[in-house]
């Protein structure tokens, strides 16, 4: 193999950009599926079909749909009903909303494994369904679920670069671009594999800490 150091100093300017745009898709994208997964498991407790019904048909479409049709639905399609954002809004808007039907059915079964004697308690002290969602069911229900919904996280920092079809130049986005200008693509590649291993490995130390500190 005939590995150019040069190469290597081109590029790493663009590595930065590229690992920029990653973290920015995967940060916000993260919030965004947390946020939507959690509103559509709420929901789906509402007891009503009017309610759960169309929540449920859309989830399952979402989730049984491919990460890059939904991409290009919102990046082509609907700039031609008059709705466009930039490339990288696309993809973090993209990106948490399929996983946030995902993480609905994390926080789902995180709700679902409360024991019942808490909302027994809750009832018996009278206190407001609000107050029961916040300060009983939920700390329990989302400590339960941090390891699945970090694992989540994790799946998206390797789907970012899908957003690469729809122009975002996130870091293999940036590879494939220096390779194309100067035909080298050993060094981009091989670069871009080592920062996905380190980030990920990174996110897992954090999440270890994160239940760590959870359990106590």
């Amino acid at each position: 193999m005939n590995w150019d150091w040069s190469a290597v100093s081109d590029f790493m300017p663009h590595f930065w950009d590229g690992l920029l745009v990653t973290l920015q898709a995967l940060l916000f994208g993260s919030v965004i599926s947390f946020a939507l997964g959690l509103v559509w498991a709420l929901m789906m407790r509402v007891p009503s079909r009017w309610v759960t019904w169309p929540v449920g048909a859309v989830t399952e479409f979402v989730r049984n749909t491919p990460l890059l049709v939904q991409l290009f639905f919102l990046f082509y399609v609907l700039p031609e009903w008059g709705v466009a954002f930039s490339a990288l809004t696309t993809g973090v808007v993209g990106i948490g909303l399929h996983y946030s039907t995902y993480t609905m059915q994390v926080y789902r079964a995180g709700i679902e494994a409360v024991p019942a004697g808490q909302w027994e308690a809750a009832t018996a002290l009278n206190l407001p369904l609000r107050r029961t969602w916040t300060a009983v069911i939920l700390p329990q229900a989302i400590r339960r679920v941090v390891p699945a919904l970090g694992n989540y996280v994790i799946a998206m920092l390797k789907d970012t670069p899908i957003l690469m079809a729809i122009t975002v130049l996130e870091m293999l986005g940036e590879a494939r671009l220096f390779a194309q200008e100067s035909f080298r693509f050993t060094e981009p590649v091989t670069l871009i594999g080592v920062a996905f291993i380190v980030i990920s490995y990174l996110a897992s130390l954090g999440l270890r800490a994160l239940e760590r500190r959870l359990a106590h």
